[in-house]
């Protein structure tokens, strides 16, 4: 029986610098592929236990070299038992006990003489130099052969007459670890550094299918021994690693059209939105970082209809979420139907009704860490995903257990931060974890040291995202061909509901006025109408303008150089508190003319990237270095917009333009957006291409007394709206 099982343990093959636990691990699998029955840790006298007992033959593994004399007095102690007849010492090296103790046979079997290679039946104590090597058979779930068009690295192994160490896989650290001759763990760690584990004879590669390439790259010149139970989730590893670079690469020589067989996508998309769209479906996880304007938020809607992956989850920024809710129902319909969209409100998680798409936005992540991940959602949106650029916060925690949850993730940015290395890698790290590196071997590759945050090619990081397939990023210059001159674009922000109450208050009560006093001459009533007009106005413009002001701010942190443009003081004064930060310039029609031209100096010349003017306050500027327009409020007149929007863009300009007009649900916006003919979420043709004219004048008189009008219907619905006076 003893020679039973020295040739069973001489079939495997044990690295020098092999955990015990693992030894074991290899013991027990040698011992049941040669179908002997054995005990594990069996007691063979009182407080005394054997590692294996194999039909009467104990076996003893001592990992390091212990003593000679403790090493022969529990050798005695194991042979004393009536359920030892014989015993077996695995050893570092053979420890020169005597062949028999107590008349019963003892033999030592060293990890020195397992080291590689597969030994034939024969002595114990046969050095390794001295065995023939012996060819290896493929096992038996061996992975089958990847296709001709995958590359070599990613063929699997062929079997090896000579193994370096063992793999296996570590669940708690998601990770692969070597452990075998110090020269390859050595090795691994100078061509891998995020590979070092810090101990002797270990290297650790993190289990993502970019890292399982290059580790079995490295096992086709050290072959290695995947553990028996990890065998299977290697194969599988390896496959997904395969299929993988076939995606990539069929996508990078024949990209697909955007089809959408369900129908449920309503717009029209441009050609190079059709390719995001269609990258989107294809990548599964990704980053779209278009540059703002190009149509992030259409581009993912369409891919969700493309790929039917509802329900959805979209995590939004607070002052956006009014503006997901509009595109959404204007960009899908279901069999006919408007979506259905369910808004997440509060900290506290309650039962949600079934939806096409849920709502959340960012500052509730953390009430609803625990629930979301249980949403049966098919797909997972995070809009200005640059909000998760810190770690170690509740929101980045529960939105890191979100993007765990589903399979289908995508990030929306118009601002790749990946000239700052902690924020893109927490960034990447929830649509793709590790696909980086682990943060030490980041920051000491990528950026200039460890823990140090500043990439030092972003130019080159930004190639490697693409290259990998997971961020694809077009900018204006990029599709201008396909661009109209100017883009106008509506978009809703949020107001604060209640300062708008509290500001039309003293509003109220003078429309009241005016609707119990009917006999007012003309003159007045056009002069009361037009102060009604002037302070609703007013209001919805402080109301909303701290909405405007964060807007405002996402736009100058992506590269942008802002026109800012409103009507009132009041309003100009509110933006100068929230974006002091950004120090803009100003030109409201307060300033003198010296302090005008050192406005428009600052701006030009690049020492601040924000200009607030007026819109009666625009003619005869020339701003021309302004990349992007925002229209905080909203004049009666088209013309006023167009003259505006001039002070930025001039003809034959080489540009493409882009003007946010900014409106909010309530208050003055609906209205004017009715005069204007303004669309939500609808890029415009040009408009008001001529100058004001007095017959506009007249115009927005006529536009304030139906604005009045509109005011006595929603704010006063009881009061008799008096008839219009000629």
């Amino acid at each position: 029986m003893l020679n039973r099982v020295i040739t069973a343990l001489r079939s495997i093959r044990a690295p020098f610098a092999q955990s015990e636990p693992d030894l074991h691990l290899l013991v027990a699998s040698a011992l049941e592929a040669a179908g002997l029955p054995f005990s594990h840790e069996a007691m063979v006298a009182p407080g005394c236990r054997v590692d294996f007992l194999v039909s009467g033959v104990a076996i003893e593994i001592k990992r390091a070299r212990p003593n000679r004399k403790a090493l022969l007095r529990q050798a005695t102690r194991y042979l004393a038992s009536p359920r030892v007849d014989s015993l077996l010492l695995l050893c570092e090296r053979d420890p020169g006990l005597p062949d028999h103790i107590l008349g019963k046979p003892c033999a030592s079997l060293s990890l020195s003489g397992l080291w590689g290679v597969a030994a034939p039946a024969g002595s114990a104590k046969t050095r390794p130099a001295d065995l023939p090597l012996a060819a290896a058979e493929p096992p038996a779930n061996a992975p089958p052969p990847a296709g001709a068009d995958t590359p070599a690295y990613l063929q699997p192994a062929p079997a090896a007459s000579r193994l370096f160490g063992t793999l296996s896989y570590q669940p708690r650290s998601r990770s692969w670890v070597i452990k075998g001759d110090p020269a390859v763990t050595e090795m691994a760690k100078r061509l891998f550094p995020g590979a070092d584990s810090g101990k002797r004879g270990v290297a650790r590669f993190t289990a993502h299918r970019r890292t399982v390439g290059e580790l079995n790259w490295l096992m086709m010149r050290y072959p290695l021994a995947v553990m028996p139970e990890d065998l299977d989730r290697w194969n599988q590893a390896l496959q997904e690693s395969q299929a993988h670079y076939r995606k990539l690469e069929d996508f990078r020589t024949n990209a697909p059209e955007y089809t959408d067989a369900s129908g449920a996508f309503q717009g029209v998309l441009r050609p190079f939105q059709q390719f995001g769209a269609s990258w989107l479906v294809h990548a599964g996880r990704g980053l779209l970082a278009d540059e703002m304007g190009l149509g992030k938020t259409v581009q993912s809607l369409a891919a969700l209809a493309a790929c039917g992956a509802f329900p959805a989850l979209v995590v939004v920024p607070p002052h956006l979420v009014s503006n997901w809710e509009s595109e959404i129902n204007r960009f899908l319909r279901f069999d006919g139907r408007p979506p259905r969209v369910c808004v997440i409100r509060g900290l506290k998680p309650q039962p949600l009704p079934e939806a096409d798409i849920y709502l959340v936005h960012y500052l509730l992540l953390r009430g609803w860490k625990d629930a979301l991940p249980e949403l049966p959602v098919s797909a997972v949106i995070f809009d200005e995903i640059q909000e998760l650029r810190h770690s170690g916060t509740e929101k980045y925690s529960a939105a890191s257990l979100l993007a765990n949850a589903c399979a289908r993730v995508w990030g929306l940015s118009g601002t790749p931060i990946y000239n700052h290395g902690g924020e893109i890698w927490n960034v990447v790290n929830i649509l793709d974890y590790h696909l980086l590196g682990d943060w030490e071997s980041f920051t000491r590759e990528w950026c200039y040291g460890y823990g140090n945050a500043v990439v030092v090619h972003p130019d080159w990081l930004g190639e490697h995202l693409r290259r990998e397939g997971l961020m694809l990023r077009r900018n204006k210059l990029d599709v201008l061909p396909e661009l109209p001159d100017k883009r106008r674009l509506v978009q809703r922000v949020d107001a604060d509901d209640a300062l708008m109450a509290r500001l039309m208050q003293p509003v109220l009560e003078r429309l009241r006025s005016y609707a119990v006093n009917p006999g007012d001459s003309p003159s007045r009533r056009a002069l009361e109408e037009g102060n009604l007009s002037h302070q609703e106005r007013q209001a919805t413009g402080l109301a909303k303008a701290a909405c405007v002001a964060q807007f405002v701010r996402a736009l100058a942190e992506s590269g942008e150089k802002v026109l800012l443009f409103a009507h009132h003081h009041a309003v100009m004064d509110e933006y100068r508190k929230e974006l002091a930060r950004l120090s803009p310039a100003f030109i409201t029609g307060r300033e003198t003319q010296a302090q005008k031209d050192a406005s428009v100096r600052r701006f030009m010349e690049g020492r601040t990237d924000l200009c607030c003017v007026s819109l009666r306050a625009a003619s005869g500027l020339n701003l021309q270095r302004a990349t992007c327009v925002v229209f905080g409020e909203l004049d009666w007149s088209p013309a006023v917009h167009s003259q505006a929007e001039d002070r930025a863009h001039r003809i034959g300009q080489k540009d493409s333009l882009l003007c946010y007009y900014l409106v909010s649900p309530g208050g003055s916006d609906a209205v004017m957006q009715d005069a204007l003919g303004l669309k939500v979420s609808q890029f415009m043709g040009l408009m008001g291409e001529l100058p004001q004219s007095e017959a506009d004048a007249a115009r927005s008189s006529s536009l304030a007394r139906r604005h009045v009008e509109d005011m006595l219907k929603r704010w006063l619905p009881g009061a008799d709206v008096p008839a219009n006076v000629p």
